[in-house]
């Protein structure tokens, strides 16, 4: 299937995509911190600028988006188009974040993946959170 958007028009909409400050992190955070959770975001100092940082738990916490991070649910999808692209990409960053999960936890860090398809139920989420910080 060809894209139904003009070069430029494509160009434009992904140039908007941003890397850090998303909604589903700006989601997160505010769940955090209405649970009185407080924290650190995008710390450069350890491996992979994890997304929000709790640093007397020394948990990180990623917040994934299921397409670009590769997740089974069905926004994870790969695209049909330009699947020789798409795939290695992805495939990429999979490997990038496996990669950075096992030094954080190597340097003796928690590490929590939140993925954009949990921000659907956000009781749900806010039990994992919850459960999860709670016990370190």
């Amino acid at each position: 299937m060809a894209d139904t958007l003009s070069p430029e028009v494509r160009s434009q909409l992904m140039a908007r995509i941003r890397s850090r400050d998303t909604v589903p992190e700006r989601q997160v955070r505010s769940l955090l911190h209405r649970l009185g959770f407080r924290f650190r975001i995008h710390r450069k100092d350890l491996p992979g600028t994890p997304d929000i940082v709790l640093p007397g738990r020394r948990t990180v916490i990623f917040v994934h988006g299921c397409f670009w991070h590769g997740h089974s649910c069905k926004r994870g999808r790969m695209p049909k188009s330009r699947a020789e692209y798409w795939g290695p990409k992805i495939e990429t960053n999979r490997r990038r974040d496996a990669l950075k999960r096992r030094q954080l936890r190597g340097l003796g860090w928690k590490v929590i993946s939140v993925w954009e398809c949990e921000l659907k139920d956000m009781d749900r989420l806010r039990r994992k959170l919850d459960k999860e910080l709670r016990l370190t």
